[in-house]
């Protein structure tokens, strides 16, 4: 059964171990470099939740969701101001075409439905256009690209329903 465990002292060096295949590098950072930027978002007053993703107690990947901005992320899109965020997904290469993917985007987005800094309307994400497997997994969530673009990737934004009003 598919999980997400925070990243700790515990399983981090799990986490780092897993890697994508040579021919996806260019479309997502490692782990390593995830981390990294979850913790200076967190001391930047800004918001990162790295998880592992497992198969019971098997490290098959890594997602890292995120809320709003932080004091230094300069040229943010406007949709990340008081909206959440798939930051980050990725699976090692010797699990990949096994749907773990895709069930770690849906408890990703259970996990943003807990509200963990408060409701918000959206949860976006970017992707390398370039990458047509992330496209369809994010659109059979119903991610719809904006036409907008964070650096170099598209931005595609799901409605949570979050708010009251």
């Amino acid at each position: 059964m598919l999980k997400l465990e925070k990243v700790n002292g515990k399983n981090v060096w799990d986490i780092l171990s897993l890697k994508v295949a040579e021919s996806q590098k260019e479309y997502v950072a490692s782990n390593d470099t995830s981390i990294i930027e979850a913790y200076t978002a967190i001391t930047g007053n800004g918001y990162a939740f790295p998880f592992g993703i497992y198969d019971d107690d098997t490290p098959v990947g890594f997602l890292m969701v995120g809320y709003d901005t932080d004091d230094y992320w300069e040229d943010a899109p406007a949709i990340a101001n008081g909206n959440y965020n798939l930051w980050r997904l990725m699976i090692d290469k010797r699990y990949q075409g096994k749907g773990y993917g895709k069930e770690a985007v849906r408890l990703a987005l259970d996990f943003v439905r807990t509200w963990p800094c408060g409701k918000a309307d959206y949860c976006w994400l970017s992707y390398d256009p370039e990458n047509g497997v992330a496209r369809e997994l994010y659109r059979s969530f119903g991610f719809a690209e904006t036409g907008e673009y964070d650096g170099e990737e598209m931005i595609a934004v799901l409605e949570l329903g979050g708010t009251d009003g």
